[in-house]
C-alpha cells in the first residue's frame, strides 16, 4: 500500500544503485547529476524510487521557454532523473505519478521553486507521468542530429571535418512544463496531449 511508503531526500550515493540497475539511461546515469535527490522508501531505508531535480542544464533553455537571460534563471528546475523499481509498479498502480507529485510538494517547501521542466524521450515513453502530474504539454523538441564515430561512440564537441563517422537522428523529447510563478511567461506553444501524441515522431 501507498501508507506504506515514505519520501525523503537523499545523497547521490544513495540513488545511484537504483538508477544503474533500472532506468532506461542507466549507461549515461553513471555520471547523473545530483540535485535534490527525492527517495520512495520503505521503513527498513530501501529505496525503491528515485526523484531527482536539477538546475536546468542549458540557459538557452530558459531563453528559449520563458525569454529569460542567465541572471534571471534562479528558481528554474528540470526534473532530470526519474526511476521506480518494476515490482513496485506493478504491484501498486498509480505509484510514478503519486510519488512525483509528492516529491514535486516536498520541494516547493524546500526550496523556492518556480518552474520546473521534465523531458520523455520519444525512443523511451510518451509523458504519460507527466500528463497524469498536471504538466502542460508544449510539445517536441526540434530535429537534431549526433555524430557516431565507426565503432558507434557519440562524438561530444568539436570539428568532425575529415572524421570518419556519421551523423545520426536523434530522438526528439516531449516538453513537459510545470510553472508555480504567474509572472513568467512561457514563449512556447501549448498542445493537447494524449497517448497518441508519440505517433508524431514517426508520421
Amino acid at each position: 500500500m501507498k501508507s506504506d511508503f515514505i519520501i525523503e531526500k537523499i545523497t547521490k550515493f544513495e540513488a545511484k544503485s537504483l538508477l544503474l540497475t533500472y532506468h532506461y539511461l542507466k549507461d549515461e546515469s553513471k555520471d547523473f547529476k545530483s540535485g535534490h535527490n527525492y527517495a520512495l522508501k520503505t521503513e527498513d531505508g530501501t529505496v525503491w524510487g528515485v526523484c531527482i531535480f536539477t538546475k536546468i542544464p542549458v540557459p538557452e533553455i530558459a531563453v528559449s521557454a520563458f525569454g529569460l537571460q542567465r541572471d534571471q534563471q534562479e528558481g528554474l528546475y528540470e526534473l532530470s532523473r526519474l526511476c521506480i523499481h518494476p515490482d513496485v509498479q506493478i504491484r501498486e498502480y498509480n505509484i510514478t505519478s503519486w510519488f512525483v507529485s509528492r516529491c514535486i510538494k516536498q520541494f516547493k517547501r524546500d526550496v523556492k521553486v518556480k518552474a520546473i521542466l521534465s523531458y520523455a524521450d520519444t525512443k523511451h515513453h510518451n509523458g504519460t507521468i507527466y500528463a497524469a502530474c498536471n504538466f502542460n504539454y508544449y510539445g517536441l523538441t526540434a530535429p537534431k542530429k549526433d555524430f557516431y564515430y565507426p565503432d558507434g561512440t557519440k562524438h561530444s564537441r568539436g570539428s568532425v571535418k575529415g572524421v570518419a563517422g556519421e551523423w545520426k537522428n536523434r530522438s526528439r523529447k516531449h516538453r513537459f512544463l510545470m510553472v508555480f510563478d504567474k509572472t513568467l511567461d512561457v514563449k512556447w506553444q501549448k498542445q493537447k496531449w494524449s497517448v497518441t501524441v508519440s505517433e508524431l515522431v514517426h508520421s
